[in-house]
């Protein structure tokens, strides 16, 4: 049985842990702040640069779009599931994939559709389940850069205009907060047109520059923000 001295210790030694922990605690809330901000703070941004994309397409003719924007009769279907490569995380893998098996098997049923996992998760479910997996990339979270998905991207692309796949569809989680992300659903390609749109192809090419230039900013102070220590 512990004497009076050994509980004393251990009280004290129990009091310095909870002192380290809230500490550690405290940087990392200051770190999810500050990444979540950096989130909400680009999203304005990739939208306004998507929708520039449909009403650049819808400006421009077929021949001119590099075959992106062509709307052939679907038979084939390509699926993008992003997962993580780890576990523990409650619903946020669990959800991707169980949106993408309802793709393949109601949505697109009466559909070819094959599955291009990103995320050791998703890669693991669909082989194990015998889907048409035609590619995993379970190593780009490794290396989390332009430049690694842009490889992944292209490849996507090169197929879509040589006829492969008719359709591109990507399902991720969107975040929301930290405990709630939205399971999103997106048509990759073909690249959508603006039906609507009125504007010239030199508006919508003045726009473009300046979201960019924008877009380039904004990247260059999160940079900037995020290599300053805590």
């Amino acid at each position: 049985m512990a004497n009076l001295k050994e509980i004393k210790s251990r009280i004290v030694s129990i009091g310095s842990t909870m002192q380290i922990t809230s500490a550690m605690k405290m940087v990392s809330a200051a770190k999810l702040k500050r990444a979540q901000n950096a989130i909400t703070q680009m999203r304005p941004y990739a939208n306004k640069l998507t929708e520039l994309l449909a009403n650049l397409s819808s400006s421009l003719e077929s021949s001119e779009q590099g075959g992106f924007s062509i709307k052939r009769k679907l038979k084939k279907v390509l699926i993008i599931p992003i997962t993580s490569n780890r576990g523990l995380c409650g619903g946020f893998n669990a959800n991707v994939i169980k949106a993408s098996k309802s793709l393949c098997e109601n949505d697109y049923k009466d559909y070819d559709s094959s599955i291009l996992s990103i995320g050791k998760k998703s890669s693991d479910f669909f082989r194990k389940n015998n889907f048409n997996v035609i590619s995993s990339h379970d190593e780009v979270f490794s290396n989390l850069n332009y430049e690694s998905i842009s490889k992944i991207a292209l490849n996507v692309m090169n197929m879509f205009v040589d006829e492969k796949f008719d359709k591109v569809v990507i399902v991720y989680n969107q975040f929301k907060n930290a405990a709630t992300q939205n399971v999103m659903t997106e048509n990759f390609l073909p690249v959508e047109n603006n039906e609507n749109s009125e504007a010239s192809l030199e508006t919508i090419f003045l726009s473009l520059k300046k979201k960019i230039l924008f877009l380039n900013l904004s990247q260059s102070l999160l940079k900037l923000s995020f290599s300053k220590p805590f």
